[in-house]
């Protein structure tokens, strides 16, 4: 019973034309540097730059910390990266949504 069930299943999935699977194409800029996408970029996400700025700088002042020997507050600025981190992975999934949600109107 199973197989002929099966057998059903499978005949009736192959009657039918695939789903479309193509995504929507996304814009291409052929003539598009380094700096200029970097610039277009920040224009559109400008908090994701702004993370990873804040990121790197908390990094920096806490392996400076660790250096002279103030453990507590380089464990403060490792949690304090990791908060920023996350944040900068935050802003970075919201501009992917706006995108996505701006490029289906």
């Amino acid at each position: 019973r199973q197989a002929e069930t099966a057998v059903v299943v499978t005949l009736a999935m192959a009657a039918g034309p695939p789903p479309p699977l193509e995504p929507s194409p996304l814009p291409t800029f052929p003539e598009e540097g380094f700096t200029e996408k970097f610039l277009r970029k920040t224009r559109e996400n400008p908090l994701v730059p702004l993370g990873c700025l804040c990121t790197v700088s908390v990094l920096v002042y806490g392996i400076i910390c660790f250096k002279r020997g103030n453990t507590r507050r380089s464990q403060l600025m490792m949690r304090a990266r990791v908060i920023a981190q996350g944040c900068t992975f935050a802003a970075l999934l919201g501009g992917m949504v706006a995108t996505a949600i701006k490029s289906r109107q």
